[in-house]
């Protein structure tokens, strides 16, 4: 592994000791409470399963060019719209390629190709394609030329199941990327712009956790005449933090010795702005992945029909950039130059996210088809039902004629006209 070292290195991945370690870091989990870790915030991961089950949602469709320049779907057998690979749905696939990007920055995926059986036909069949965890990459730059070509990425792999490393050529791997990044290479997180922000959230949650075990109690001073060595001190303290403390002790009555005084702080999340800072912690966050408000549950400046312009804006403010750059990697790699001359195409459908009730959908569906748009069995595809006789044939109102010919039919019978 020696030539790694002629290779720029533009992510260190972090690694953990054993699987379980892994796990826990994945979900949040960290007996070290000092730092709270951002997927146990609620409002970043609310955002992550957002974003994460939109991508999950959509099929890939595969199209190809006709004669008219239109589109229509392929007759192909491909691995990447049925089945990625032996263990995931599509839809697992794309939402976890979705989530590893959105927390760590960058998504990976080795395309795994055979190219055995491919070499000698001329065609190199494309097998699966496996997900790669996005902490467990290391991706270089050959910007010496090592390899011959300058300006090529490889991706060297720890695979954690077996301790085995792997290094892959740029072709090989599907690459998402966050949108923001500063070299065009690597893409930034979400979690490393705002760390702040979603630590300040997260320790507020923690706040309201312990306060809640404390049976929602407040700190309180206990005052006494006298003076007591350190070791009484803690004992009277440990004493009434017992009786006073955990949901168990809430409204009890505690005997006081004479001369003693117990006095509450009044300190009181109200007096904090604890709801306020938390609502407005959550709308940051949310703002900076494109999460629209409503989908982190927050109406209160929203009604039904707002909320489905809500939806219309995420999906073009947050997800045709997403859809955009998925569609450029897959087709740049997962087609050849011969499929791509032929006008093969891979493209997300959207569609699905703007599915209305009936009735606005039989609207829309009965307007495209009387003007020409679908034909009644396209309509009828749409409502998942069957094709019917005749109805593959556009149809359109018979009053309708061309602008040049509006008008035309008051000249007609007139000598020297019409």
């Amino acid at each position: 592994m020696g030539f790694l070292s002629n290779l720029k290195n533009f992510f260190i991945p972090e690694t953990a000791d054993t699987a379980s370690e892994r796990l826990r870091q994945w979900l949040g989990i960290d007996d070290d409470i000092t730092t709270p870790k951002a997927l146990a915030e609620t409002t970043y991961f609310t955002c992550l399963k957002v974003l994460s089950e939109t991508m999950g949602k959509m099929p890939l469709k595969l199209y190809k060019e006709d004669a008219t320049g239109g589109r229509v779907r392929a007759d192909a057998v491909d691995v990447l719209l049925y089945r990625p690979n032996s263990v995931m749905t599509p839809s697992t696939f794309w939402s976890t390629m979705e989530a590893n990007c959105q927390h760590y920055g960058n998504a990976y995926a080795w395309i795994q190709r055979d190219y055995g059986k491919g070499i000698k036909t001329g065609k190199i069949q494309i097998k699966a394609f496996w997900i790669m965890k996005s902490d467990c990459v290391t991706v270089y730059m050959d910007d010496v030329g090592v390899f011959g070509d300058k300006g090529r990425l490889y991706y060297r792999y720890n695979n954690p199941q077996n301790g085995e490393t792997s290094i892959f050529r740029q072709e090989d791997v599907l690459h998402i990327k966050n949108w923001l990044s500063w070299d065009g290479v690597m893409g930034l997180s979400v979690r490393e712009i705002l760390k702040s922000t979603i630590q300040g959230a997260g320790y507020s949650q923690r706040y309201l956790e312990k306060l809640y075990k404390s049976g929602l109690t407040a700190s309180s001073v206990l005052q006494y005449t006298g003076d007591l060595d350190e070791k009484l001190r803690t004992q009277l303290q440990k004493k009434y933090n017992e009786l006073l403390t955990g949901a168990e002790n809430a409204g009890k009555v505690v005997a006081l010795p004479i001369g003693m005084k117990l006095e509450p702080l009044t300190y009181t999340l109200a007096d904090a702005q604890y709801m306020e800072l938390k609502k407005y912690s959550a709308l940051q966050i949310a703002a900076a992945f494109g999460v629209k408000p409503n989908q982190i549950n927050d109406y209160e400046k929203s009604s039904y029909s707002n909320s489905e312009s809500q939806q219309l804006s995420f999906l073009i403010d947050t997800m045709m950039y997403r859809l955009n750059q998925y569609e450029q990697e897959i087709n740049y790699k997962c087609l050849t130059d011969e499929q791509r001359s032929k006008g093969f195409v891979y493209k997300f459908n959207e569609k699905v996210l703007l599915r209305a009730n009936m009735e606005k959908q039989m609207q829309s569906i009965t307007s495209a088809v009387q003007n020409g748009i679908y034909t009644p069995n396209e309509g009828r595809h749409l409502l998942d039902l069957p094709s019917l006789e005749g109805g593959d044939v556009l149809i359109v109102n018979g009053n309708y004629v061309p602008l040049t010919d509006v008008g035309a039919a008051y000249n007609l019978g007139k000598e020297g006209k019409g």
